[in-house]
C-alpha cells in the first residue's frame, strides 16, 4: 500500500479590513492584486460598509469581529464625516486599526498622483475620474496610475498610504 502524504496547512494571518465606501473597496482590492499573492501568508477579507461617516464604519467592524475571528482587524475611512474623539476611543477599546484618509480617499490618491487635493468631495471624486478611467469603483482601472512606484513614493507623504500598505506586508505584524 502506497505511503500517504500528509498535507501541510499553512496556517495564516487573517485580516479584516472594512473600508467606507466602494471607492475604497476598489482601491484596497486594486492593492491586494499587486501586493498579497496566494501563499503569502495573509488572507484579508474586505467588507464595505456603504458610506454613513466614521461611527457607523467602526461600529460596522465590530460587529463583525464579534462574528468572526481575525487576527486583525482595521477600517479606512475618511477622516472628512463624523470622525470624533467618540469613534477614536470606540475604535480603540474594540482594537480596531484605524487608517484614516485626510480628508477622504480621492484627496490622498491625487495627491499620491501629484495632483491638487483642495476643495469638497464631490469636486475631488470629479478631479480623480480621468485617472480612473471615469469609474473609481473598479479595481482594474486604478493600474494605469497606481502602480508600485507611485505607491511607494507616496507613502512617504501620506501616512494612511504608509500604514495600508504595511497592513499588507505580513512581516511587518
Amino acid at each position: 500500500m502506497p505511503s500517504r502524504r500528509r498535507l501541510r496547512l499553512q496556517q495564516c494571518r487573517t485580516l479584516l479590513l472594512v473600508v467606507e465606501g466602494e471607492t475604497e473597496e476598489a482601491f484596497v482590492n486594486h492593492l491586494r492584486k499587486m501586493y498579497v499573492s496566494r501563499g503569502s501568508g495573509l488572507k484579508i477579507t474586505v467588507r464595505c460598509a456603504h458610506g454613513k461617516g466614521a461611527k457607523h464604519v467602526v461600529e460596522y467592524a465590530a460587529r463583525l469581529r464579534g462574528s468572526a475571528s481575525f487576527d486583525r482587524v482595521a477600517v479606512l475611512l475618511d477622516t472628512d464625516t463624523d470622525w470624533t474623539s467618540e469613534v477614536q476611543r470606540l475604535a480603540k477599546e474594540k482594537g480596531i486599526h484605524v487608517l484614516g484618509s485626510q480628508p477622504c480617499i480621492e484627496a490622498v490618491l491625487l495627491r499620491a498622483i501629484g495632483q491638487p487635493a483642495e476643495g469638497k468631495s464631490r469636486e475631488l471624486k470629479s478631479r480623480l475620474a480621468p485617472f480612473v478611467n471615469d469609474n473609481a469603483l473598479d479595481s482594474r482601472n486604478y493600474d494605469s496610475h497606481f502602480g508600485d512606484d507611485v505607491l511607494q513614493r507616496a507613502r512617504t507623504t501620506e501616512p494612511v498610504l504608509n500604514d495600508l500598505l504595511g497592513l499588507l506586508n505580513i512581516e511587518q505584524w
